[in-house]
């Protein structure tokens, strides 16, 4: 039996998300089937598109045409420049993807960027980004965000919020969770059945025994040790400036880090175009491209699609280990 269509969706119309979708179907219309879910006006047309009247079309319709889900939206698309009208469109596109995969027919989501203050300008969004979104529509109370490609996986313990306060938001719970998570997806997603964790200290060396900061010794080693004895996989604190080198990232599979930066500033140093966003901890399966919606150079043909296209090829493998 043919696994159901990955769904991709439209992300803030006024950015670079639809002329990329376009780029992606003709990288990608003889290898995997995926529909995108947007408003057809929306669309750029600088390739074939067809609509559809069920998700289940869209293999039938890949090879010759970009298969449209269509959602009709308020207001126009003018590139570079978010319309609030649309904001209310963009969450429920995302809304019914999720839909479509919980009820198998799409077997993943890959989401388009989206613009989160034109979201709150013009919907009142109450989640910092897609990740909380999408973890309340598919019931759970925590999801971890993974930046993946060939050379690096990453995993912020915090994410969106100010390096203030990421010492108190690094909480035992929340790294034991996080690490939890993270080894169960990559199990169940990546066939990875013994996945080997390496954790970045908080601080400069992490914490040289106190002498930079207590959060490494008196936070993080404590859970790290726990997990150890449970048969993790797992080494650290480690300092954060020697575990990105080739010959070290050789020795794990996934790194989690502290915050934000500390984990995407390499990834996206090693990789930018082939960086993958990873939802772990969801029902479903969910990529998206690791990069923003562009507003710059929305409308000039020059968005490189080559995140988009890693982001469908790894939920159609993760879909395939599912």
């Amino acid at each position: 039996m043919s696994r159901a269509p990955i769904a991709l969706t439209c992300g803030e119309p006024a950015g670079v998300g639809l002329e990329i979708a376009e780029k992606a179907w003709s990288e990608l219309k003889d290898e995997l089937p995926f529909f995108l879910i947007a408003d057809p006006a929306h669309l750029p047309g600088t390739v074939p598109c067809q609509l559809l009247h069920s998700p289940q079309d869209a293999a039938g319709v890949m090879a010759h045409a970009l298969p449209v889900l269509p959602h009709p939206f308020a207001a126009s698309r003018t590139p570079g420049t978010a319309q609030s009208d649309n904001a209310e469109g963009v969450i429920d596109v995302i809304a019914q993807a999720v839909d479509l995969a919980m009820n198998g027919e799409a077997s993943a989501i890959c989401t388009l960027p989206i613009h989160k203050k034109a979201l709150k300008d013009g919907a009142d969004f109450p989640y910092p980004g897609h990740t909380e979104y999408l973890a309340t529509l598919g019931g759970v109370d925590n999801a971890v965000m993974m930046l993946a490609s060939d050379m690096l996986r990453v995993v912020p313990a915090t994410i969106h919020i100010p390096l203030s306060d990421v010492p108190s938001a690094l909480t035992p719970a929340l790294l034991e969770e996080t690490i939890r998570i993270t080894a169960k997806g990559l199990q169940s997603q990546f066939g990875i059945a013994a996945p080997r964790i390496a954790v970045a200290g908080l601080n400069p060396h992490a914490g040289e025994g106190g002498a930079m900061g207590h959060e490494d010794a008196g936070i993080i080693a404590p859970v790290l040790g726990n997990l150890r004895r449970e048969g993790f996989d797992i080494t650290g604190p480690l300092p954060a400036d020697t575990m990105f080198h080739a010959a070290a990232r050789a020795r794990y599979d996934v790194a989690v880090c502290a915050y934000h930066d500390q984990a995407l500033i390499p990834i996206k140093t090693l990789d930018f175009d082939g960086g993958v966003n990873v939802t772990l901890g969801l029902p479903f399966i969910r990529t998206s491209p690791d990069h923003g919606t562009a507003f710059d150079i929305a409308g000039t043909g020059q968005a490189n699609p080559s995140s988009t296209i890693a982001a469908l090829l790894m939920a159609a493998q993760m879909a395939q280990s599912a």
